[in-house]
């Protein structure tokens, strides 16, 4: 039986780093390779084991390989995208119409992983104050997920640009679930070395040290701060 309460080797601490540095939000890559199951289940496992608030795991995974199904999702982002494009102008409208913002079809597998906001019950520990903690904890499912997917040399890419109440209705959901994240999943040629938005010019990676504050809003970690140091770029 495993000590765990024995701290990570430097490989396997650097492993898990590797995995958080190297994930990718993946449109443009994916294979057809299958994903096998029993590798699917343990991203599914590794998913299942986020932390929850009050351990309500409110998340369900409603895996999609059917390719009608996915159709219908293609034709709902379609429809969306196309009211995000007018959302910009001139050469950024054309930079946008150029980007690939999906791989429902490419990737062979889709994952849409839920949140039932009853689950629990009326009375949740924890979550009295602040009732989206099921969401929230659903959002760390997806995290598990994506790491685990990253360590297993897998892609995933996050389709956001989506209208939730018509993917519910799409597929079949009941009114107290609410499809949260509706995932591209599958092999892919390679893993870029910067985020995709990124390396196309849309948006860059903001400094570290400029989003670190120490002890209220606004105060900044200056140069003279001990932590200022390990702020710096990778």
């Amino acid at each position: 039986m495993n000590d765990h309460s024995q701290p990570f080797t430097d490989q396997e601490r650097e492993g898990l780093y590797r995995a958080i540095f190297e994930r990718r939000d993946v449109r443009s890559q994916f294979l057809p390779d299958p994903v096998p199951p029993e590798v699917l289940g343990r991203l599914l496992t590794a998913a299942h084991h986020a932390p929850s608030v009050g351990f309500m795991q409110p998340w369900d995974f409603l895996v999609i390989d059917s390719v009608e199904v996915r159709k219908s999702v293609l034709a709902l982002f379609d429809r969306e995208n196309e009211k995000a494009a007018e959302n910009y102008s001139g050469d950024r409208q054309d930079q946008y119409r150029n980007l690939k913002l999906q791989g429902i079809l490419e990737s062979p597998i889709n994952l849409c992983i839920t949140c039932d906001r009853s689950r629990g019950g009326p009375n949740v520990l924890g979550r009295n104050s602040i009732v989206e903690t099921d969401l929230f904890s659903t959002c760390l499912a997806v995290q598990n997920l994506w790491l685990a997917a990253r360590a297993e040399g897998i892609g995933v890419g996050w389709v956001s640009i989506l209208d939730q109440e018509d993917l519910a209705r799409a597929l079949g959901l009941p009114d107290h679930v609410y499809p949260l994240a509706y995932l591209c999943i599958g092999y892919v040629s390679e893993f870029l070395d910067q985020p995709e938005l990124q390396a196309k010019g849309w948006r860059s990676r903001l400094p570290l040290a400029e989003l670190v504050h120490r002890n209220g809003w606004g105060k900044f970690i200056d140069e003279s701060d001990e932590l200022s140091p390990w702020l710096k770029p990778l």
